[in-house]
Order: structure tokens, then C-alpha cells, then sequence
């Protein structure tokens, strides 16, 4: 299937012609921390099974928790991947949003935030499975004692303000999903807060939403298995290199590019 999405491919100055470079991603992926993740979705093994189906940027997009972030930074570094730290946020509406932020530090400052705002309900790993927090080698440092899936007191109007205080950016998740999708629980797009982006599960989906809605979209595999991770199909162009991607993915993501 056509799941690519081109965001551009060439940019004018001083009347020269320069290619964008080509960034082949998957930009919500949940790791062994979401009760709903596979114990096998341990940081350096996300970031390993990114760089066997050729992807060149990933986002850790844990439900409600950034904990699983500094780890996979350090992960993704022997596997030459660019790393983008990520959540995946139930607002108070219980809409689930995308949030990433292009520095780990801008993160964790945000998951000091978000921390806050959880309404804290003990988890029962029985149930919903453990929420393991790990390190870079895979060895388990810690749990989530509280559920992470449950709505947390942000609303939908102030989660993009929240994220952007530290960098970051939001849209709306897997909005072609009845389950927990901004159209299913509302219907529709709110005039604010104003998503230019919006997230599809499905990439044949993908030119349908952009028409309907207006947005532009982007495919996410929301991944809870490794074999869920995307392949080489989905793509970015970017007018920068490596080292200034994951900057440059947010300000386009926010439409400052």
C-alpha cells in the first residue's frame, strides 16, 4: 500500500535549486512502560527493529509517561537512528495526542508536567499488564505503579500550549480509530485548539482525511509488538541533515517550516 507522505521536496534560494533530504520514520510507538505494550518493546530492541526495516527517525510515545525516553536516546545511538521523545496523552476529554519533543531535556521538563496531571489509579499488572522501565541494555530499573492508559486532568485546549512551553508539538492520534480518536469522541475538528497535522493508523487513508478535513497527515504505526514498527514506506523531507532533524521535524510539525 501507498503510505507515503510527501511534505515537500524542493526549496528556491538565491534563485539555486536544493533536494530535500529523505527521512523514512514512525512516529508513535509504545515501549514495555504502556501496559498495553509487549514486554518485548524494550527501548534498544525498538531501535534495533527501526534499523532492520531501514527507518531513519522514531518516536517513543508511551501512554502518559516520557520514564522510557532517556533510554531509548542512549538505545537508539548504536543503532543510527534519530530519536524523538514522545507521548502518547489522554486528555481530560479522553482524546489520545501525539506529543514529541525534538531534546530529551525539553522531555523530561515536560514529563515533570505531565506527572502533575495524572489521576492516580494503582495499576494491576494482571489486568493491564506491568509498565516496566528500563535501561538502555534492556534491564529492568523500575515500574509505573499507577495506570498509565486512564485520562489525565489536561484538556484538549491546553495540551498544545503545555507541550509547546517545552519545545514540543501535538496533533491529534489515529483519528481514522473509534477507540479514543479525536473524531470519534467529538465528531469533528475544533476551531481551537488548531491542529494542521493529524495522525492516521491506516496510510490508505491518508489523502481521504487530508481532503475531508484539511489536514495534512502523517502514518503512525502506533506499535505495541516489534512486528507492528513500520517499515521503510512513510517519509519526511527535511531541508537539513541528521544532527538538526528531530528540530526541524517539530517545526514543521508545528507549520513554522
Amino acid at each position: 500500500a501507498f503510505r507515503t507522505f510527501r511534505f515537500s521536496c524542493l526549496k528556491m534560494i538565491c534563485g539555486a535549486s536544493f533536494a530535500f533530504m529523505r527521512y523514512y520514520y514512525d512516529l508513535h510507538i509504545h515501549s514495555c512502560l504502556s501496559p498495553c505494550g509487549d514486554n518485548d518493546m524494550t527501548p534498544d530492541s525498538i531501535a534495533g527493529m527501526g534499523e532492520l526495516n531501514g527507518l531513519d527517525i522514531m518516536a517513543l510515545t508511551d501512554h502518559n509517561t516520557l520514564k522510557n525516553c532517556p533510554a531509548f536516546f542512549k538505545a537508539v545511538k548504536r543503532h543510527g537512528i534519530i530519536p524523538v521523545a514522545g507521548t502518547e496523552l489522554t486528555t481530560a476529554e479522553d482524546i489520545h495526542v501525539v506529543c514529541l519533543f525534538p531534546t530529551l531535556s525539553g522531555a523530561m521538563e515536560f514529563e515533570n508536567v505531565l506527572e502533575s496531571k495524572r489521576i492516580k489509579i494503582k495499576n494491576r499488572p494482571d489486568i493491564f499488564g506491568e509498565q516496566r522501565i528500563t535501561d538502555e541494555n534492556d534491564n529492568i530499573t523500575g515500574y509505573d505503579d499507577y495506570l498509565l492508559i486512564n485520562a489525565t486532568a489536561l484538556s484538549l485546549e491546553e495540551v498544545p500550549q503545555a507541550a509547546e512551553e517545552y519545545g514540543g508539538v501535538c496533533f491529534p492520534a489515529h483519528i481514522d480509530r473509534q477507540s479514543n480518536g479525536l473524531l470519534a469522541v467529538l465528531g469533528f475538528f475544533p476551531e481551537k485548539p488548531y491542529f494542521p497535522f493529524a495522525e492516521v493508523h491506516d496510510g490508505e487513508k491518508a489523502a481521504e482525511y487530508a481532503e475531508k478535513y484539511s489536514k495534512k497527515i502523517i502514518t503512525s504505526s502506533d506499535a505495541h509488538y516489534l512486528w507492528d514498527i513500520n517499515e521503510r514506506g512513510a517519509y519526511i523531507e527535511l531541508d537539513c541533515g541528521r544532527e538538526n532533524a528531530a528540530q526541524e521535524l517539530i517545526n514543521y510539525l508545528r507549520g513554522a517550516v
